[in-house]
């Protein structure tokens, strides 16, 4: 995990190195401060004490100070710098893996874990970047430099030191092997919180039309508490340090100064260089070293912490697309030609049953298809295989006369272009929204295409035309509206194939017998595959295609199906105002 998030520190490995080398500049000069402190006093407790020597070690002090805050402060933007950095490279890493995902990676992932990922992993992430480069570096070095200084002013009493080490590195461990497995779970349970929030939030209308806002606040209110409970185990075990380390820090100090007592008042003043000055410094050094034990402690939780969060981003990192490019892919598509050859798909490979069966179908460039089939038939299942959404588990899919396998995939997806019944418009001006199908597409072409959608007039009774601005998921239009403007997206591109899955069912019949006039006009030559739930709106196709549970029971013309289908029988007698069961 270290080696794979370690290579997101690019561009900022100069910063990355001068936060240590700071520190370490830093650590020496509190090193020496105590030294500085003793010799003072020392001084000043001698038989006839020169005050020009107090001067000079005092003003060495204060320079000792000033350099050490150079130091700190230069060590704190530089790690900032760093971190911050590695977290955006991170963060960038991620969310262009993402983009590559297939919708079966985001199926598997969900939403909202992978939001949570990018943002509160990735900051847990760039905080112990920061406390690796910084105070991971100094505590160990303030832990060494305060030993041998304490060790240079009286071994004997430094010798204390080594056995509270052991205990404190026994608690430390403890708590790490306990407290890493309550955090994997926490982070898992903001997942589902995030989910609760999204879900909640995006469907904010329907709530409130339902009157389900105290329903709603339960089911966060239980999610959040399982998060508290969580948390609440992980800080029982964490809280076990700060009694642990102050039970050392102030023993440890106790047993100095007594023992330091001890000898200064036993041999009157001085044994082997020990006086009162001295003790000071062994005493501060103590401070040092057993709080540099606790930064290592407050570490320790904090990398347990990301270790969670690590996990979590190299799986994003690890994901492997199962929809690549091939190694010669070819960027042209011939036309619009459609053929399913004895294709079966399923979601997943332990799934129970086929989601599409044994599917034969030979559509002709050009032509228009309707779709349909009731609720669970496998009509999105069918179109979302032609632009490699999901790649088919058995036979193969051409388009063109070229498998779809073969195509570059951005190539093959500019050149399928799917309008969805859950449409979704982004934040930005119209113009901005429609050029999504074409980014040269001209101010003439986009009003070309919104006219054959129905769009124009809808637009152009806005003030700003054209430039009006799209709330965040086009909130400020209403569904059929953003239906026309999606479909007129679809067509400034050109496709070859133009997929409209279910995405007239906002607009009123007269509406959606003139997007299907516009069409036919618009793209002679493009294949148009409609998914319907009314007959009337596929019954002037070329060909119909009936779906259930996903199995092609028949296709053909409207005369044809009414004719011999009686699924299709059923589902246009229950449509039709005059018709005989």
């Amino acid at each position: 995990m270290i080696k794979k998030l370690a290579k997101y520190t690019k561009g900022y490995v100069k910063d990355s190195i001068l936060a240590p080398v700071f520190i370490a500049g830093e650590v020496l000069m509190e090193v020496i401060i105590p030294l500085l402190v003793a010799n003072i006093i020392n001084t000043l407790n001698g038989v006839n004490p020169s005050f020009d020597a107090i001067w000079q070690t005092a003003l060495l002090l204060v320079g000792c100070c000033l350099v050490s805050l150079t130091f700190g402060c230069l060590a704190g933007r530089s790690s900032a710098i760093a971190s911050c950095g590695f977290a955006k490279n991170l963060r960038h890493a991620l969310f262009d893996k993402v983009q590559t995902f297939s919708f079966g990676s985001i199926d598997k992932f969900s939403t909202a874990s992978i939001v949570t990922r990018l943002t509160t992993d990735v900051s847990n992430l760039q905080n112990s970047y920061a406390m690796l480069i910084r105070i991971a570096i100094r505590a160990p070095l303030m832990l060494i430099f305060s030993l041998v200084a304490a060790i240079t002013v009286n071994p004997g009493l430094a010798s204390v030191f080594l056995i509270s080490i052991p205990v404190l590195a026994l608690a430390i461990a403890i708590v790490t092997l306990n407290a890493y497995p309550v955090f994997r779970k926490v982070f898992t349970t903001y997942d589902n919180l995030n989910g609760v929030v999204q879900e909640n939030l995006a469907g904010i209308r329907v709530v409130k039309s339902y009157v389900r806002e105290d329903f709603e606040t339960k089911k966060f209110k239980t999610v959040s508490a399982k998060i508290y409970e969580l948390f609440a185990k992980a800080e029982r075990v964490v809280s076990w340090n700060t009694p642990v380390m102050n039970a050392c820090i102030y023993g440890t100090m106790l047993v100095v100064a007594w023992l330091g007592s001890q000898i200064i008042i036993g041999d009157i003043g001085t044994v082997g260089g020990m006086e009162v000055g001295d003790l000071s410094a062994v005493i501060t050094y103590s401070i040092q070293m057993l709080s540099s034990l606790m930064m290592v402690s407050m570490i320790m939780v904090m990398l347990v912490m990301s270790k969670a969060s690590g996990d979590r981003c190299v799986e994003i990192l690890d994901e492997q697309n199962d929809i690549v490019n091939p190694q010669n892919p070819i960027y042209e598509i011939a036309n619009g030609d459609i053929d399913y050859d004895d294709v079966c798909f399923r979601y997943s490979k332990s799934a129970d049953k086929n989601t599409l069966d044994h599917i034969n179908l030979h559509i002709k460039s050009g032509m228009t298809v309707g779709i349909l089939g009731g609720t669970g038939s496998a009509k999105s299942s069918l179109v979302q295989l032609l632009p490699r959404l999901y790649d088919v588990t058995e036979g193969s899919l051409k388009l063109g006369g070229v498998d779809v396998k073969d195509y570059d995939i951005t190539s093959l997806r500019a050149g399928v272009a799917m309008v969805l019944q859950k449409n979704e418009l982004f934040s930005g001006t119209i113009s901005e929204n429609l050029r999504w199908g074409n980014p040269g597409a001209t101010d003439e072409e986009l009003v070309e295409a919104c006219k054959r959608a129905q769009a124009h007039e809808t637009i152009m009774a806005r003030p700003d035309g054209y430039n009006t601005f799209v709330e965040r998921g086009g909130t400020n239009f209403s569904g059929g509206q953003k239906q026309r403007i999606c479909i007129a997206r679809a067509l400034v591109g050109k496709p070859k194939v133009l997929i409209l899955d279910d995405s007239t069912s906002a607009v009123d019949m007269q509406t959606d017998a003139y997007i299907r006039e516009g069409l036919a006009h618009f793209l002679p030559d493009t294949t148009k595959l409609i998914i319907a739930q009314r007959v009337a709106s596929v019954q002037q196709a070329d060909m119909i295609i009936v779906l259930d549970d996903g199995k092609l029971v028949d296709y053909g013309t409207h005369d044809e199906l009414l004719a011999r289908c009686t699924i299709y029988q059923e589902v246009y007698y229950q449509q039709t105002k005059g018709g005989n069961e």
